[in-house]
């Protein structure tokens, strides 16, 4: 079915507010996704304040166009959605990422990270980076093992002195 000209310019005119609200956008082929898959993205991004659109080429190369974005929105195979990260910059590539783990349909094609087009193999690698939570993790997982083991060797040594003395006692 056909669109008319002005669900066209409204569709527009609502990419064109997402896409300056974006800090980031992850391109995904969507076909063979079945309603059910598609929903369960949809409610895993918005709770972490994302969004899936689904839009024709032609009118995001209308919108990149004007936006001055340097790639083509053709070149993209299949069906596009797009993920808009309006708080994160990673957290969509890393969303998209787990459920392509999980649903073998969905393609990552590329994204717009700082408004410069990546490729799928660089978002891939960008979502594989470990989150901040994770990584102060594995931070405070480093400072504090030396000092456990030390506390440990400590301990050793007042056991070994209370066993010397208890058996110096008898």
């Amino acid at each position: 079915m056909a669109l008319t000209r002005e669900r066209k310019q409204k569709i527009i005119e609502d990419l064109k507010e997402k896409i300056d609200k974006q800090k980031t956008i992850v391109f995904v082929a969507i076909e063979g996704i079945k309603a059910d898959q598609l929903f369960a993205l949809r409610e895993k991004l918005k709770a972490v304040d994302c969004l899936l659109t689904i839009a024709k080429k032609t009118l995001l190369g209308k919108i990149f166009e004007e936006k001055k974005f340097d790639f083509d929105v053709k070149k993209l195979e299949g069906q596009v959605g797009l993920i808009f990260g309006f708080k994160d910059k990673i957290v969509p590539a890393k969303i998209a990422y787990k459920f392509r783990l999980e649903n073998k349909d969905l393609k990552i094609l590329g994204g717009l990270f700082e408004n410069k087009f990546r490729e799928a193999e660089e978002v891939i690698t960008l979502a594989k980076i470990p989150s901040k939570e994770e990584l102060l993790a594995e931070v405070i997982g480093s400072i504090s093992n030396p000092i456990s083991g030390f506390i440990n060797v400590l301990q050793n040594n007042i056991k070994g002195l209370i066993y010397v003395l208890a058996n110096a006692k008898t």
